[in-house]
């Protein structure tokens, strides 16, 4: 959902040229600034050599109900993501952006939030100067699959978020194109170094404006 949200963002977006969105089907739909390519997460650094990039954007993710085992649920959202991450830094990759999940911890008991916490610990080895970690709470928005959970969420999230404050708004429900603008907008204050954003931080995050810049300067931004 959140992936869907940022190719489009992107397309829309003028500071950036060309976009390469890497999926395990073709995507079907054409546009000047997008290169679709197919890709086999576990043979990804064989099947992008030669590709050069500055940004990545990651948004791979599943649910264990959805993947069927834990083994399957962690090869999604684990092992797809550190095949990606390895293979962008490859490419040139300087600064790397993914969706992990609000409560990320490696020592959980519960397998959602122990994966992503694993996760955001390899990503930190992997060597990207800037790293931008996005924990959001429940997503909002449109899915082709319907989850009872987050059709509940949809509903109840306008009475139930002003009463997460404090340590809780981390908590709050979310947009997922609000999340998807603000991995566009934290490629855009730029700075080097590990970054986790919750909710109050993606919030403003997402409502960063491009730059300024002659569209000479614009255009050279590489893909993403």
């Amino acid at each position: 959902m959140v992936g869907s949200c940022l190719l489009q963002a992107l397309l829309e977006a003028p500071d950036y040229s060309r976009i390469y969105a890497l999926t395990r089907r073709p995507l079907g739909r054409e546009h000047p600034k997008l290169a679709n390519r197919t890709v086999v997460f576990a043979r990804m650094a064989d099947q992008l050599k030669g590709l050069s990039a500055q940004e990545a954007f990651c948004c791979i993710g599943t649910t264990r109900a959805a993947a069927g085992s834990d083994e399957a649920f962690r090869e999604a959202d684990l092992d797809a993501v550190l095949y990606f991450a390895q293979a962008a830094r490859a490419a040139g990759v300087g600064r790397f952006s993914v969706v992990s999940s609000v409560g990320a911890n490696s020592s959980s008991k519960k397998l959602y939030l122990r994966t992503k916490g694993e996760l955001e610990e390899a990503l930190t080895l992997v060597g990207f100067a800037s790293l931008d970690i996005f924990q959001p709470s429940l997503l909002l928005g449109p899915r082709k699959e319907l989850r009872p959970l987050e059709l509940a969420g949809r509903l109840l999230a306008p009475l139930i978020n002003p009463m997460l404050t404090g340590s809780r708004e981390s908590l709050r429900a979310i947009e997922a194109e609000t999340v998807a603008r603000a991995m566009i907008g934290a490629a855009r204050r730029g700075g080097r170094g590990i970054y986790r954003y919750t909710y109050a931080a993606i919030r403003q995050l997402s409502e960063l404006k491009p730059a300024q810049l002659p569209p000479s300067q614009s255009a050279k931004k590489g893909p993403a």
